[in-house]
């Protein structure tokens, strides 16, 4: 069990705050495409993942997600606000913590990519970069030391945690 896990992404919500509706259109749109009984166990699977959120009250989840994930609407315009419906609402728990990285920034650490921080019971650090074809689970303290400096400086670059719920309430409520 972990004791904190950290993500960063800035190509698609990450699996964990996820709507069915929001998931089921990444399952769908995908290419090469999914037959209809890959869709429905890989929808799932993802959905009874998000239980961890509520389950694992003593893991610490900490996002990072930029703000055009929002604006790029996947699966239309009542998807997009279900979905920040349903992450306002999972920011409410006190394990989750939910940062924006607004579209203007004039300095981001982390223009590699989608990075994730996994913190083990035994303090050990692991990290885990993905790109589109591939994902690489990372142990190399010094790897891992250069990713923990990354995330260290996000959470600085992105809004607070007020800031963040007080931009997605605005863009929820963009027509």
């Amino acid at each position: 069990m972990a004791l904190s896990l950290y993500t960063y992404e800035c190509r698609l919500i990450p699996g964990l705050l996820q709507t069915s509706a929001y998931a089921r259109t990444l399952f769908t749109d995908r290419l090469p495409p999914l037959g209809d009984e890959q869709i429905e166990a890989r929808l799932a699977a993802r959905l009874e993942r998000q239980e961890l959120l509520r389950n694992r009250p003593n893991t610490a989840f900490t996002f990072i997600l930029e703000e055009h994930l929002f604006l790029r609407q996947l699966g239309g315009e009542e998807v997009t606000r279900e979905l920040i419906d349903h992450i306002l609402d999972l920011s409410e728990l006190r394990n989750v913590d939910v940062q924006i990285m607004p579209l203007v920034r004039h300095h981001h650490a982390a223009i590699d990519g989608p990075m994730q921080l996994l913190e083990t019971q035994e303090h050990q650090w692991f990290g885990y970069l993905e790109g589109q074809m591939y994902g690489q689970f990372i142990s190399d303290p010094k790897v891992v030391s250069m990713i923990q400096m990354r995330c260290a400086s996000m959470r600085s670059q992105a809004l607070s945690l007020d800031e963040s719920k007080s931009l997605m309430r605005r863009m929820r409520g963009a027509r």
